[in-house]
């Protein structure tokens, strides 16, 4: 009876009295006091020792927070004060903080939907799903306790958000901190129930999940068009009519008005906000805790088990195989698009042909590279602006940004170097193929690049149509660098190094991990920073340094790419 679907596409679960099997019981028959009792007593070693190496990890973490953050911190408030100083700059902040606010709530659902396709509020155990759901015993004593863990647990980060927040205002100047925690904390409390209440119905029915699926571009998307409101409000360009709108269409909104008032901003009706965001989150919370036994059997199997594979792969740093893993699971269900293209009559474009294909039918990647595109070339007219030490650091954030879109665009080389046994219908040695295999990503990020380009060509940088396009060949040599780097090397995180700031295997482990992004980013920043090219009135003279960098830094990590392939084709021994 588990995972037939009703008309509104929510799957029927095996009601209380029913077991998996079909066969019914009674309430004589009923053992879920008893169950429980037992599984406590017997669990309560394991559930020692969990505790033991959480309390181990939280004080771990605690001193990397404190030895390596607080130095940071303390940094971090010095500037944001400086900043603050500046009418100007506090200004600015006020006019963008609605667009910022809406944003950051819209997000955050977003994460909380996409959340659930894969592990979702509920997540029970493996053990407990082959074991404890085949007994007599109702469903939702073993679900709701779940679902309300996850519900402490966001309350509390949401809650630690927002005294961070507060915090945030306060040393803006943009209020103070008294006023500012006390109505920054209804918000950071009830957007995380609602966000829970939102995974849950998205875990338990079909039709909501595959509505997640097809509506994501359109909400990153809107994401991206929250974040150009943003920052085209902090340059004084503000629409008093759509700020309004969005304060009032929903509780990303309700939950910004009392935010904005604390902050002196536009938070005209805050109370009445208040009020709304207070009960629809009461309703949303009430009927999820409602219908929290009620999610079919099937799905809590599938999300227990992309979770149990997701944390034993991280546990190893196999950062590749947990991705796979989660994006298996959100595909599920997902809808198969079958788009060709004509077949190419040479066999040397047949590599060519089935990348170009593979993005066709994943159109979510190039959306993606736009996306990551566009906030590439938003971070470098920002770093052009801005001269020395703050011109290197955005510009090194927006090459890192350009790479991750050609990365989006890489995934056939990833996907051919996980197991090098799929290259078996290939022609080519493993190594030519790695080299084709950058052909698409360079000629699509390259159009990408161009179109990304023509508003700084159109305001006089002219510079932008020949040193933006030219950063997308290294990168795509770094991207297809990477996906030949073979299995992690665990032994690098043991390597003994003490220091007197301890022991630095993991950031030896870390550069090996990161060698071809470091690379790629690292060197590009030289080439273009200490260039003079991003100079207004630059001579023609400035644009070699970055040509030569990047002609220079394609051929040594393709150089690279194809000796680290033979090694992955044939290793040692």
């Amino acid at each position: 009876m588990s995972g037939t679907a009703q008309r509104d596409g929510t799957e029927l679960t095996d009601p209380p009295g029913v077991e998996p099997g079909g066969a019914e019981w009674t309430d004589a028959d009923d053992r879920t006091d008893e169950t429980l009792r037992w599984l406590h007593v017997r669990r309560r070693a394991y559930r020692n020792q969990r505790n033991r190496d959480l309390a181990v990890t939280g004080y771990a973490v605690l001193l990397l927070g404190v030895g390596y953050g607080s130095t940071l911190g303390y940094r971090f408030v010095q500037q944001l004060g400086h900043l603050a100083a500046q009418d100007s700059t506090a200004e600015a902040i006020r006019r963008a903080l609605p667009a910022v606010l809406v944003l950051l709530a819209c997000g955050f659902a977003v994460l909380a939907a996409r959340d659930a396709l894969w592990r979702g509020p509920v997540l029970v155990p493996r053990h407990e799903l082959s074991w404890l759901l085949a007994q007599p015993v109702r469903r939702v004593r073993v679900l709701r306790p779940a679902f309300r863990l996850a519900v402490v647990l966001m309350t509390v980060g949401g809650a630690l958000c927002a005294v961070g927040g507060a915090v945030l205002l306060r040393l803006t100047g943009l209020a103070e901190l008294g006023p500012a925690l006390l109505l920054c904390l209804p918000p950071g409390v009830c957007l995380p129930l609602l966000a829970a209440a939102l995974a849950l119905q998205v875990e338990r029915s079909a039709s909501l999940a595959r509505r997640v699926r097809e509506l994501t571009p359109y909400a990153v998307l809107l994401l991206a068009l929250l974040a150009g409101q943003a920052a085209w409000a902090a340059t004084g360009r503000r629409s008093a009519l759509l700020e309004t709108a969005e304060l009032w269409s929903g509780p990303w909104g309700w939950a910004a008005l009392p935010v904005l008032h604390a902050a002196g901003g536009r938070g005209e009706g805050w109370p009445a906000g208040l009020v709304l965001l207070f009960a629809g989150t009461a309703a949303a919370l009430a009927h999820a805790f409602r219908v929290a036994g009620t999610i079919p059997t099937r799905r809590l199997r599938a999300r227990a088990a992309t979770a149990a594979t997701v944390a034993s792969v991280l546990w190893s740093a196999e950062l590749r195989a947990a991705k796979l893993a989660v994006s298996e699971a959100l595909a599920d269900g997902a809808p198969v698009i079958r788009r060709r293209l004509p077949m190419p009559r040479s066999r040397r474009l047949v590599v060519v042909w089935r990348d170009a294909v593979a993005l066709l039918r994943a159109p979510g990647r190039a959306v993606s590279a736009a996306l990551w595109t566009a906030a590439a070339s938003g971070t470098a007219g920002l770093a052009v602006a801005l001269e020395g030490a703050a011109r290197i650091a955005v510009l090194a954030m927006a090459l890192a940004l350009g790479w991750f879109a050609v990365g989006r665009l890489a995934e056939t080389a990833r996907l051919e170097a996980d197991d090098i046994r799929r290259s078996s219908w290939s022609p080519f040695r493993l190594a030519a193929l790695m080299l084709q295999h950058t052909i698409v990503p360079t000629l699509v990020g390259v159009a990408l690049a161009l179109a990304a380009a023509v508003p700084f060509a159109l305001q006089g940088g002219g510079w932008a149509l020949l040193l933006m396009p030219l950063c997308v060949p290294p990168f795509a040599a770094a991207a297809a660098l990477a996906a030949v780097r073979g299995p992690v090397r665990t032994d690098l995180l043991s390597l003994g190094l003490v220091t007197p700031a301890g022991d630095a295997s993991v950031f030896v482990f870390g550069f090996w991990y990161a060698a071809p992004f470091l690379t790629a980013v690292g060197s590009l920043t030289a080439g273009l920073g200490l260039s003079g090219a991003l100079d207004p009135g630059a001579p023609a003279g400035a644009l070699v340094r970055p040509v030569a960098t990047a002609l220079g830094l394609t051929s040594a990590l393709l150089f690279a790419t194809v000796r680290r392939a033979k090694k992955l084709h044939r290793p040692e021994g």
